[in-house]
C-alpha cells in the first residue's frame, strides 16, 4: 500500500477517512486542504488560480516532501495498532520549511497519550464540521495582519480574535510572520484566531474542508506581494482618489450639497470627491434618489464635474419591507434568510433584511437597479455601507445565504458585495473604480475597495487605534484605508477640545491612503419633507469653515499638503497597484532588520519614504519619534537632519504633525517623481 500519492503537481495522503492535499499555489506558496470521506473541494473564496504549479514531490516511504520554490512542505505519516481502540489507526503530520531547513510552521503534536489532533474535524448537525487547526508556537515570533480590530495592538502574539465582521471589525485572515512567512486561513466561516504562547489554533464553526495557503519571503515586502499575487492586485486609484474627500451626516438635499462644493470652489480649497450620504432614498432597498429632495440628479453630477469634482453615493445593501422593491426581491430569494422566527435583519429606520450578495443573480440585479437610477446620471463612485453586513442582532448562526449557513460563508459577504458593483461598472465600461466599503475579506482589494474603519468614536483614544488599524489592514492585503477624519460619533462642532481631536485627525488624514472628513455631528438637525412628514436628521455642520477660522486655517493647510503630495501619493498608489504594496506600513515593512521596528504602534510609514507620527494625545505639543535605522531623516516642519537608530523630541504644535522624510528632503522627493 502507498502512503503517499504525487497526483500530477499534488502530494496526497488518505487514512482514518481523510484526505490531505498539499500543491504549490503560486511562487513560494503552498495550499494545504483536508475533508473527511470525500475529495477536497475547489473553493475559490480568495485565491485566484496561481501562474505557478511547478513542484518536486519526493516520497520516501512513510515521509514525503514537496518544494516549490523557497518554501517546502514536510509529511510524515504514522499508523499502527492502538490499544484503546483495538484496531489499526493512521495518522500524518506536517510542517513548513524555507529554503534553508528551517521550521516556520509546524502542526501541533499528537502529545503521545494526550492523542491531539492537529486537524481535528468534530461532525455538526447537517454534515459540515466544526474545525480546529492547531499549530506549535514559535515564541520568538511576532505576528502582524489580520484586518481591522478597534485595539493598539501592534505585535498580536498572544491575541485572539473573533474570525466574524462587526461595524468597525473587520476580519481578513491573513498573518503575517517575523520569522519569514505569510498564512492565509481561506476559510470564510465565523470562528476565532488564537495565537497563544502554547499554541495557534484557527477554528472554524462549520465548514467543509480545512483550506489554507502559506508562503515565504525574506522580507515583509516579499510576503506581501506573494500575497496580492494570489489574492488579486487592488485595481489603479483613480486620480479622484487622491486628494480630498468631503462628508458629513448627511447632506440632505441637492442644493444644500452643491452649495458646499461652490463654497469650496469659491474659497479656492481643493476637493475631488463629495457625498450623498445614506436615506437620500424615498424607502431603503428602492436604490433611488427622493425627487422630492433630489429633483436633478444628472444636472448636480453635471455641475459637480465642471468644478472638477466627483459625486459618491451612500447604497445600503438592506431592502425595507416598504420598499418598492421589496416584493420582486423577495420572490426572487435575493434577500437573506432567517433560520427561525421573523426575517426582518435590521430595525433602523424600520423593517429590513439584507440582500443577498452571495447570489450571482441578485449581483446582478443590483447593478441594474443601481446602473438605471445612478451611473446613468453620471455618477460613478459608490458607497457601500452596511457591508459586514450589520446585522441588529450579531446572531451569525440565524442567517442563511445562497451560498450556505452565514457562519460557514459569510465572511465573503463584503468582498461580494464589492464584487456586485466593480463587476457591474467595468461590464458598463468604467476603466477606474474606487467604492468606499465599510468593511472587507481576503481578495476585497481586486474589486476596487476602499476600506474605512467604521462607526467609531471621536476621541484620541479611537484616533491612535486607527494607526494600527491602518498598519494592520495594509498587511492583510487591503492597501486602500481610510478613517472618518474626526471620528464618527459624538464630536461637536462646537466645543473647542472636538476641534483639537479634528485638527490631528486631519493632520493624520492627510497621509492616510484616501483622505476623507466625515461624521455625525452635534448639533443635530431635523429634515420634514413638504407634506410635514419627518425624515431622517441631518448632523451638525462638518465642513472646514464651521469650527472657526483658526481651525480653517490649519485644516486648510493640510489639503494644502495633501495636494503637494499628489505626485507621490500617485506612486504609491502605483506600487500597490503593482507590487501590491501597501500605502500605509507599519515601520517593520521598510525596515526589517531594526529589532526596534517590529514594536512601534503610534507611528508609521506613508510609502517607502515618508514616516509620520500623529499626535494622538490631547494638550501636546511634542512628542517622543524613534526613527529607523538604515536611514537619515529629514524634519519636515524645520528641515533638521537626524541619524536613524534613535528616538527625537520632536516640537508639535497645533498646526504641525511631526513628518519625517527618509534621506531627502520632501522637496527633492516630489521633484523626482515629477
Amino acid at each position: 500500500m502507498r502512503t503517499f500519492d504525487a497526483e500530477d503537481h499534488r502530494l496526497v495522503w488518505r487514512g482514518d477517512g481523510e484526505t490531505l492535499v498539499v500543491e504549490p499555489w503560486g511562487a513560494n506558496s503552498l495550499r494545504v486542504r483536508a475533508t473527511m470521506m470525500g475529495d477536497v473541494l475547489l473553493t475559490d473564496w480568495a485565491l485566484l488560480e496561481p501562474a505557478s504549479r511547478e513542484a518536486e514531490i519526493i516520497v520516501d516511504g512513510e515521509t514525503a516532501t514537496i518544494t516549490t520554490g523557497r518554501i517546502t512542505a514536510r509529511l510524515r505519516a504514522r499508523s499502527g495498532f492502538d490499544e484503546q481502540t483495538g484496531y489499526e489507526t493512521s495518522a500524518c503530520s506536517l510542517e513548513i520549511v524555507d529554503r534553508h531547513g528551517t521550521v516556520l510552521l509546524k502542526e501541533l503534536d499528537a502529545g503521545g497519550s494526550l492523542k491531539l489532533r492537529a486537524r481535528a474535524f468534530q461532525a455538526t448537525p447537517g454534515g459540515a464540521h466544526r474545525l480546529t487547526a492547531s499549530f506549535e508556537a514559535n515564541p520568538a515570533e511576532k505576528l502582524y495582519g489580520m484586518g481591522q480590530y478597534q485595539q493598539h495592538t501592534l505585535d498580536i502574539k498572544g491575541s485572539t480574535f473573533e474570525l466574524a465582521h462587526r461595524n468597525s471589525q473587520a476580519s481578513v485572515p491573513f498573518v503575517l510572520s517575523s520569522a519569514g512567512y505569510g498564512f492565509l486561513w481561506h476559510n470564510p466561516a465565523v470562528g476565532r484566531a488564537t495565537f497563544a504562547a502554547n499554541r495557534t489554533d484557527w477554528v472554524a464553526e462549520s465548514t467543509q474542508q480545512l483550506d489554507y495557503w502559506v508562503t515565504v519571503g525574506d522580507t515583509p515586502a516579499q510576503i506581501t506581494a506573494a500575497y496580492a499575487d494570489a489574492t488579486g492586485h487592488v485595481p489603479m486609484m483613480p486620480e479622484h482618489g487622491l486628494g480630498y474627500w468631503q462628508c458629513k451626516l448627511r447632506y440632505w438635499n441637492q442644493e444644500q450639497l452643491l452649495e458646499v462644493a461652490r463654497e469650496h470652489t469659491r474659497r479656492g480649497l481643493p476637493m475631488d470627491v463629495i457625498v450623498a450620504d445614506f436615506f437620500h432614498w424615498p424607502h431603503m432597498g428602492d436604490f433611488r434618489f427622493d425627487e422630492e429632495f433630489w429633483p436633478d440628479p444628472a444636472a448636480m453630477v453635471a455641475e459637480l464635474r465642471d468644478m472638477g469634482i466627483e459625486l459618491m453615493v451612500s447604497v445600503w445593501p438592506q431592502v425595507s419591507t416598504s420598499s418598492e422593491n421589496f416584493t420582486e426581491l423577495r420572490r426572487s430569494n435575493f434577500l437573506v434568510k432567517a433560520e427561525r422566527g421573523l426575517d426582518v435583519q435590521m430595525g433602523f429606520q424600520g423593517p429590513s433584511m439584507f440582500y443577498d450578495v452571495t447570489n450571482p443573480d441578485a449581483r446582478r440585479r443590483l447593478w441594474e437597479l443601481v446602473e438605471q437610477n445612478y451611473f446613468a446620471h453620471g455618477i460613478q463612485t459608490f458607497w457601500l455601507d452596511e457591508a459586514e453586513p450589520e446585522y441588529g442582532v450579531y446572531d451569525f448562526d440565524n442567517y442563511r445565504y445562497h451560498l450556505g449557513p452565514a457562519a460557514q460563508v459569510g465572511n465573503v459577504y463584503p468582498q461580494l458585495f464589492a464584487r456586485a458593483f466593480y463587476d457591474g461598472q467595468v461590464a458598463a465600461g468604467q476603466h477606474e473604480v474606487v467604492n468606499l466599503v465599510r468593511c472587507a475579506w481576503a481578495g476585497s482589494q481586486r474589486y476596487g475597495a476602499l476600506v474605512w474603519s467604521g462607526d467609531i468614536h471621536s476621541t484620541f483614544e479611537d484616533l491612535r487605534r486607527q494607526i494600527t488599524a491602518g498598519i494592520h489592514m495594509g498587511v492583510a492585503g487591503i492597501p486602500w484605508f481610510t478613517t472618518d477624519v474626526g471620528g464618527f460619533h459624538e464630536g461637536d462642532s462646537t466645543d473647542p477640545a472636538f476641534h483639537e481631536l479634528l485638527i490631528r485627525w486631519m493632520q493624520f488624514g492627510t497621509f492616510c491612503p484616501v483622505m476623507r472628513m466625515h461624521g455625525d455631528r452635534l448639533p443635530y438637525e431635523d429634515v420634514t419633507a413638504a407634506d410635514g412628514t419627518p425624515r431622517l436628521r441631518s448632523g451638525g455642520p462638518n465642513e472646514l469653515w464651521s469650527f472657526g477660522d483658526d481651525v480653517l486655517r490649519i485644516l486648510t493647510g493640510c489639503l494644502e499638503l495633501r495636494e503637494t503630495l499628489r505626485p507621490y501619493t500617485r506612486s504609491l498608489m502605483e506600487e500597490a497597484h503593482e507590487h501590491g504594496q501597501p500605502v500605509l506600513r507599519g515601520l517593520f515593512h521598510e525596515f526589517p532588520d531594526d529589532e526596534r521596528a517590529w514594536d512601534v504602534a503610534d507611528q508609521y510609514m506613508f510609502g517607502g519614504d515618508v514616516l509620520v507620527a500623529p499626535v494622538v494625545a490631547a494638550g501636546a505639543r511634542e512628542r517622543s519619534v524613534y526613527l529607523p535605522r538604515g536611514a537619515r531623516w529629514v524634519e519636515l516642519a524645520t528641515g533638521r537632519e537626524h541619524d536613524g537608530g534613535q528616538d527625537v523630541t520632536v516640537d508639535a504644535p497645533l498646526d504641525v504633525v511631526p513628518v519625517f522624510v527618509r534621506d531627502r528632503p520632501l522637496s527633492a522627493l516630489l521633484a523626482r517623481l515629477g
